[in-house]
């Protein structure tokens, strides 16, 4: 008989290891589990120094944030263990967002550290405590299908749903993963919070970039990647120079303010070339794009991603804040491209492009990749699409 977390076995005789980062969501996840009679385990990861970000609002995974998990695991009398990731947080999350930064990019380093941390590191560990599952207080949800596989499907509280951090979560690590939090909303997870009788029931919601203490990510960058602060050009879609700026890193694709230029019309950032340093920046329209090649394209949906033949009608969301749309998953030369049917603004390479089956609800993640090109559909939009030589060369 399966329990309520669909393994085999009583919950008395299952161990299940818990993601606790500090917050109400991972401390609800295994306060309720606990109460289901399961063998809790809980695990908070050490991921960056207790400097500066120490008592910054809306950290995680920093000092008192495992002075707030150890105190649930003991309010709620489970083992707890604090594990010290910095060095590999610093090399797969940190290293690489600047390093992205540095090529024109804009990474998003929650689904790298879902990839890289998380799903990867502590789900190993997590095996060798003898753990049947490792659960985490992400808002998504997963469903057995009907060959005994999981699917991974978006939260029932839309406005919480964190499938798009999540999309690089392979088969595999689905099966061995569960979402206890994937159907309520946050105010029933705050309000079994209170029952529990948990500190953390109000806490407030972590922040996307948890390690920068200052909020200020370009101190970080400056200092790991002194190139990416260097000033350069501002030009138009010419090539005209119409003003400097103080470093790509402080711009990102469909950026209006802060450009320090005056124009008669509203200006928009539409690509960075950070081989020469320049800012190239045009009217809303340019930002229109229609076509997306992808890279570390990860497939979950069902059959092999080779299967798709000539192409696949899907859903895309092309940022965590867009609502999915309609779109075509092809096979290419250099391996796969989104055609976007009514095209999007801002595409933006390193932000991510999530696969869906259905454009709302709790619908099927069927993957995604990383944006690494836009295109524009038309021939004077082509004039103005970019892919960047100095990012696909590194990338490789």
């Amino acid at each position: 008989m399966l329990n309520s977390l669909d393994l085999q076995g009583p919950p008395q005789s299952t161990r299940v290891v818990v993601a606790m980062s500090g917050g109400v969501d991972s401390s609800t996840t295994a306060a309720l589990l606990k109460s289901q009679g399961y063998d809790v385990v809980g695990i908070t990861l050490q991921l960056y120094d207790h400097g500066a970000a120490t008592h910054r609002k809306g950290a995680c995974c920093a000092g008192q944030d495992i002075h707030d998990a150890r105190n649930v695991a003991e309010r709620i009398g489970i083992p707890h263990y604090v594990l010290d990731y910095e060095n590999r947080f610093r090399e797969s999350v940190i290293d690489n967002f600047a390093d992205s930064y540095a090529l024109g990019e804009t990474p998003v380093p929650c689904i790298e550290c879902n990839r890289s941390i998380k799903f990867r590191d502590l789900l190993a560990t997590a095996r060798e405590l003898g753990a049947a599952a490792l659960a985490t207080g992400h808002y998504v949800a997963s469903r057995r299908m009907s060959d005994g596989s999981r699917a991974m499907v978006c939260a029932a509280d839309a406005d919480r749903d964190q499938s798009y951090f999540l999309f690089a979560t392979t088969r595999e690590q689905l099966d061995y993963l569960r979402f206890p939090l994937g159907d309520m909303t946050k105010a029933q997870t705050r309000e079994l919070a209170r029952r529990f009788g948990l500190t953390v029931a109000d806490k407030q919601d972590s922040q996307d970039i948890c390690f920068v203490p200052s909020g200020r990510y370009t101190d970080i960058i400056g200092r790991l990647r002194p190139n990416a602060i260097e000033p350069g050009d501002i030009v138009d879609l010419d090539g005209q120079t119409i003003g400097r700026h103080q470093g790509i890193v402080h711009f990102t694709v469909g950026q209006r303010r802060g450009l320090g230029i005056a124009s008669a019309a509203p200006l928009y950032v539409v690509r960075l070339d950070a081989a020469s340093r320049r800012v190239v920046v045009g009217p809303r329209d340019a930002l229109r794009m229609d076509r997306i090649a992808l890279r570390d394209v990860n497939w979950i949906g069902d059959g092999a991603l080779d299967e798709i033949g000539s192409g696949l009608e899907i859903f895309v969301r092309v940022r965590s804040t867009r609502a999915p749309q309609s779109a075509w998953l092809r096979p290419t030369e250099r391996g796969y491209e989104v055609e976007l049917v009514a095209g999007e603004e801002g595409v933006s390479p390193g932000q991510a492009c999530v696969f869906y089956d259905a454009p709302s609800g709790q619908a099927r993640v069927l993957g995604g990749g990383f944006i690494q090109s836009a295109t524009a559909r038309s021939s004077l939009d082509k004039s103005i699409a970019w892919q960047s030589p100095l990012v696909e060369a590194a990338r490789g």
